[in-house]
């Protein structure tokens, strides 16, 4: 399968300034999006991406590449296999994502703040190790296997990239609020 291309935050927005046009697809949550975003981006969800691009609506489709941008660069290499799988090939990772965009120094707009996917699921995953273990002690041993398949998990998350806790927390209903009009879900 090829590989994305990758173009610095720097260089993509000298080539927005240059009247290039530039189409920027935001990967997170949109309540992350709300949160911090690069003044160009758009919105459309890692679990959405694909059928937005691809098979549902041809219009959200640019001309020209399309560049994929998210917090640190995990999400949109998964969007990126994602629809380099379907056959789009003009697609571009923003080396770094919006951490490097911020670093920089590039313009964003910023909106409320909001707990980041990364951070929900420390949270999650250390409430069910506690709990896990608590009832092991204090219940029956069996409940020890809670921690161990958190444990498993976050293993498997940190080996492949891909963690389903984080999947499932991106898709609650406080990780889809979104006040911004360039916000879609």
């Amino acid at each position: 399968m090829p590989r994305s291309a990758t173009i610095s935050p720097q260089k993509l927005a000298s080539k927005k300034e240059a009247g290039h046009p530039v189409d920027l697809v935001d990967v997170r949550t949109p309540a992350e999006f709300e949160e911090l975003r690069p003044t160009f981006a758009r919105n459309i969800p890692l679990h959405t991406v694909k059928k937005r691009l691809l098979e549902g609506l041809p219009s959200e489709r640019s001309s020209g590449p399309v560049y994929l941008i998210c917090r640190t660069g995990s999400r949109a290499a998964r969007a990126s296999r994602a629809l380099l799988s379907a056959g789009i090939e003009d697609v571009v990772l923003v080396k770094g994502g919006t951490e490097a965009w911020l670093a920089d120094g590039l313009p964003v707009i910023r909106g409320k703040k909001a707990f980041s996917i990364d951070r929900q699921v420390r949270i999650a995953a250390g409430a069910l190790v506690v709990t896990g273990a608590a009832l092991a002690i204090f219940v029956h041993p069996l409940f020890a296997a809670v921690a161990a398949f958190v444990g498993t998990g976050l293993v498997f998350a940190g080996i492949t990239d891909t963690c389903g806790l984080a999947m499932v927390i991106a898709r609650l209903p406080w990780n889809q609020k979104c006040g911004a009009s360039q916000c879609q879900e």
